[in-house]
């Protein structure tokens, strides 16, 4: 169901591109905008699921839009792929996650080059999941998140953008993730 509302986000400002020109506030500042994100995530992960792997692989879409001359909002959806280990006492167990969210990000330009600096913090729900032999665990929960990292603008409309960032979510199973992300935007 949670997918849905992303979808309808995605088809709502695709469905505007063509008045985007309409969407104006000081200076032609808000530009709504789509991506597409890899994402090498590293789990901190305990409790019963200690011998999960640590490391994911993840993809994202977002939408946003630049909200201000310095500020963009985001909503986004990341999907990790399925990792299988094996417990500390060899029993299989397999994890993944997914997380929906919003992020508001800060950039400072460097010069006139195309680079901006950015910094994040957001929030996201993310629903963690193992399955072991004799059952599985699912658990969802709201966790903080920030990042810096840069954008490239290639052209008026394409650019790319590189994050480090940081989420906290407090789980017994999953205390947090350091990830860093890659990724292209395209800019209505």
């Amino acid at each position: 169901m949670k997918k849905i509302y992303l979808y309808a986000a995605m088809a709502s400002v695709i469905a505007t591109q063509a008045q985007a020109n309409d969407w104006t506030m000081h200076d032609n500042w808000i530009h709504p905008y789509i991506g597409a994100d890899y994402i090498y995530s590293h789990a901190d992960v305990g409790g019963q699921a200690k011998g999960a792997k640590k490391d994911y692989n993840s993809w994202a879409v977002n939408v946003g839009a630049e909200i201000a001359k310095y500020m963009d909002i985001e909503a986004f959806f990341q999907q990790a792929f399925e990792r299988k280990s094996h417990t500390e006492t060899g029993a299989k167990i397999k994890s993944e996650f997914y997380a929906m969210g919003l992020d508001l990000y800060g950039k400072m330009p460097v010069g006139c080059s195309g680079f901006d600096l950015l910094a994040s913090v957001g929030l996201a729900n993310y629903n963690v999941k193992y399955k072991y032999e004799l059952g599985s665990d699912d658990k969802q929960k709201v966790g903080y998140r920030g990042g810096v990292g840069f954008s490239y603008d290639f052209t008026e409309h394409v650019s790319m953008r590189v994050m480090g960032r940081y989420s906290y979510l407090g789980m017994k199973g999953l205390d947090n993730l350091m990830e860093v992300t890659a990724g292209l935007r395209y800019t209505f």
